[in-house]
């Protein structure tokens, strides 16, 4: 090479779009009910699909373990399966430092487990007030909850960005960016989820853009976030949702997304009641027709 000369990156060929790449979460096999479904099997099921990828929940792991760990790493390896994102759970809306601590210390615990699995991504959550109980409830007003006695959202937004900002040392050192959703909670609020994201204001934090976790126009909020995502989750609902149904028009959300120049990993969160199997085929045929 040259002296002076630099790689420059290949691009696809003027009027044609890099081929769209999709990934499976496990969670469209499983929706927390008391019997998991092996991640092993789904990681099977999705590499006889045709899938790019795996998008694993931390709460199916049946453990742990460095053995565990590694069994997953390699079969996705040996299916040819990309680990993209490791989806995990806390909550940052906690008034008490001491409870927001252990959401920390939980979210850097998932780094170093992204890290053996060899996952560039960890989806994290804000947290919500908790001041409705029951999930369920919580999505029969859409995620509209209110704050704790004696507090308001300001107080949630600091507390959020904060406990960011003592994970992104660790994900920097890593190379594992947060994936922030627009998940119920705190970020069900598009612009909420945006002023977070600018007031923490790194490259290793980013957003992963759920398609089903809005409460009004999903594609209002879609043209909002897609600039800023790097992973997007693509809900469907076969058999009729396990909490609601959405009626998504996945080719103008395709549309949206070439418009916004998002390249990364869509991943399939099947949550629908029929057999997950079926529905994941179904759901990925429908992607891949939405998107070519």
């Amino acid at each position: 090479m040259a002296a002076g000369s630099q790689l420059v990156p290949a691009r696809a060929a003027e009027g044609t779009q890099p081929r769209q790449r999709f990934a499976v979460s496990t969670y469209s096999y499983w929706h927390f009910t008391p019997e998991k479904y092996p991640i092993d099997k789904a990681i099977s099921h999705a590499a006889s699909l045709g899938f790019d990828g795996v998008e694993l929940l931390h709460r199916q792991f049946e453990n742990e373990s460095t053995a565990y760990l590694n069994k997953m790493k390699r079969q996705a390896f040996e299916h040819g399966l990309a680990l993209v994102m490791l989806s995990i759970h806390q909550n940052f809306v906690k008034p008490e430092q001491a409870e927001r601590k252990k959401m920390i210390d939980h979210t850097l615990h998932c780094i170093d487990l992204a890290v053996q699995l060899g996952i560039p991504a960890v989806r994290i959550n804000s947290g919500r007030w908790e001041t409705i109980a029951s999930f369920d409830d919580l999505m029969k007003v859409k995620g509209d909850e209110p704050p704790l006695p004696g507090y308001k959202k300001q107080d949630a937004i600091k507390w959020c960005i904060d406990s960011i900002h003592q994970c992104l040392p660790a994900a920097e050192k890593a190379g594992v960016v947060l994936a922030l959703e627009n998940h119920w909670g705190l970020t069900t609020s598009v612009d909420t989820l945006l002023e977070i994201v600018n007031a923490v204001d790194s490259p290793w934090l980013s957003i992963n853009l759920d398609t089903g976790n809005f409460p009004g126009d999903p594609y209002a909020g879609l043209e909002k976030l897609a600039p800023h995502a790097i992973i997007s989750q693509a809900k469907t609902y076969y058999g009729g949702g396990v909490w609601y149904t959405l009626d998504l028009d996945y080719k103008r959300i395709a549309g949206i997304y070439r418009k916004a120049g998002f390249h990364g990993y869509i991943s399939l969160e099947m949550e629908g009641k029929d057999p997950a199997e079926g529905a994941v085929a179904k759901s990925l045929e429908m992607l891949r027709a939405a998107f070519a």
